[in-house]
């Protein structure tokens, strides 16, 4: 990879690794190109669609003329892998806040799970979680969250192209979920665990594919970089 390839434009596939926002993700990129390949101080460079710092996996860094596909590559389907722990739920829907009630799950087993999986297929509505990026009055939800400010979300249509349990050892459900943009996996969790008569969050997200790009083919920062380093 050359200077006049990055500059000219370059689609990237990075793993981002746990804890890691997508920031610092493309930043660790940034100032290793412009570091070994004597990069200028302001290039383009962006990526396609943010993880949350609890998820892992694909995350699509564009260069050069390549950020004007960003809007493009945001738009098309998304693979999910991840768990669900049932019987708790947070507020943030996931692991970034502590739990905040319990519920029970004597009741629920593989019938039940498999009965209700159809009405998350399709097109359906979805509130994101109160701790989200979204911006309401110029500032984001988190924001207000963490300040104690409560809001309300207004749903909004998404669409759900595939979602399967892939092993159940209650109170964890390993899950595969195909989505359109704009679906958050721990509402999933959430709306899930209320549709089973309990509640539940988020323990693991991976994102495996945008489109045709696949994780599989993608490294981390840190190989980004030393990969660098041997040319």
């Amino acid at each position: 990879m050359t200077a006049e390839e990055i500059l000219e434009g370059q689609v990237i596939l990075v793993d981002k690794p746990l804890t890691w926002s997508s920031f610092q993700a493309v930043n660790k990129l940034k100032y290793a190109l412009k570091r070994e390949l004597g990069l200028p101080k302001k290039f383009k460079i962006g990526h396609a669609g943010t993880l949350d710092p609890l998820a892992t996996g694909l995350l699509i860094i564009c260069t050069g003329k390549f950020t004007k596909r960003i809007t493009e590559i945001q738009g098309q389907p998304k693979e999910y892998t991840g768990t669900f722990k049932l019987g708790a739920t947070t507020p943030s829907y996931d692991l970034e806040t502590e739990i905040d009630e319990k519920f029970s799950i004597n009741h629920i087993d593989k019938t039940l799970i498999n009965q209700i999986l159809p009405q998350f297929l399709g097109e359906i509505d979805q509130k994101p979680p109160v701790f989200s990026a979204i911006k309401k009055d110029g500032i984001r939800m988190y924001e207000h969250a963490r300040a104690g400010v409560e809001m309300e979300m207004e749903s909004r249509k998404t669409t759900i192209h595939e979602f399967e349990i892939t092993r159940i050892d209650l109170p964890e459900i390993d899950f595969r979920v195909v989505c359109s943009k704009g679906t958050y996996i721990r509402s999933l969790a959430h709306d899930f665990g209320k549709a089973l008569e309990s509640g539940a969050h988020l323990t693991v997200l991976r994102r495996t594919k945008i489109g045709d790009y696949s994780v599989e083919s993608a490294v981390s920062p840190d190989d980004f970089e030393s990969n660098l380093l041997k040319k």
